[in-house]
Formats: structure tokens, sequence, C-alpha cells
């Protein structure tokens, strides 16, 4: 019976390794918001308000989780996490892809729209022929809105091009 304990006991000690990288993420990404605000002390002038402070407050904050995050990890509080599966993460993936790639080129909406749907299928619906028109009108709806009544700057493709 001493021995089930000792193994269970063993088994609670194992710090939770993704927690651990996910606290080491979180203190990196601090560390590189301390370096770049360094650069940005010297523009406060007199004031004790400046354009570092609230980075400086956010890094600080990521330092915070990060340690709770490690502290969480070494306790074996964290929930068990389901099995990943990587299907729906490729065709998110892939459309992020595809998106960055075609955004000069094809422009907003198409590019934009190839997004919709790729996300859509890694969602469970993948039926291409449906949502990728249905993504292209959205975002060429959305391009509209932004890019017309806005006058934001966004990428111009040949549909686009249309509605100029």
């Amino acid at each position: 019976m001493s021995l089930d304990h000792s193994k269970s006991t063993s088994q609670q000690r194992r710090p939770d390794w993704a927690a651990l990288a996910i606290a080491v993420i979180l203190v990196v990404i601090a560390a590189v918001i301390f370096f770049d605000v360094s650069r940005l002390k010297g523009t406060a002038g007199y004031s004790q308000v400046g354009p570092a402070t609230v980075p400086d407050w956010i890094a600080f904050a990521l330092v915070g989780l990060g340690i709770w995050t490690a502290i969480e990890a070494f306790r074996g509080d964290f929930p068990a996490r389901d099995h990943q599966q990587f299907g729906p993460v490729v065709w998110v993936v892939a459309g992020l892809a595809a998106q960055m790639l075609l955004l000069k080129t094809a422009g907003f909406s198409i590019a934009t729209g190839v997004l919709f749907a790729l996300v859509a299928a890694g969602f469970g619906k993948r039926k291409l022929w449906i949502t990728l028109p249905v993504g292209i009108v959205l975002c060429l709806g959305i391009w509209v809105i932004f890019a017309g009544l806005l006058q934001l700057s966004l990428p111009a493709g040949p549909l686009e091009q249309l509605f100029l």
C-alpha cells in the first residue's frame, strides 16, 4: 500500500512541462518588452507618465503571470488537457499562409475569403464550394466599409478594382 502512495506522490510531483514552457514564453515576452521600452525612457520629458509607462505595466504583469504559471506547473494544479488534433490546426495555418501569400496579388477580399473558408474547414465545415464564396462576399463587404467609408488603406485586387 505504501508503494502505491509513493507512486502517486511522485506522479503528483512531476511538473507540467507544457505549463512551464508557457511560463518561460511569458517571461521572454516580458523581457523583450522591457528591452524595447528601455529605449523610450528618455522621451517622457518632465512627466512621470510617458510612452514607456503602459508597456512597463504590461511587462510586469507578464512576469507575474509567468511566475504564477510556473508555480502552478510545479504544483500540478492544471486540469488534464484533451489530446490535440493536428488536422484543424493544419487547416487554420494553411488559411493564414494562403492569406499572406495572396494578399498583395489577389487583394483583401479574395485572400481573406480563402482564410475564412480554410478556417471554416478546420472547424468542420468542409464544403469549400459554399464557404469560399460566402467568405469572399463577407470580406468584400468589410473592405468596402474600411476602404470606402473609413478611408483606410487595404490591399486592393481585381475584385476590389470593380468598386473603386
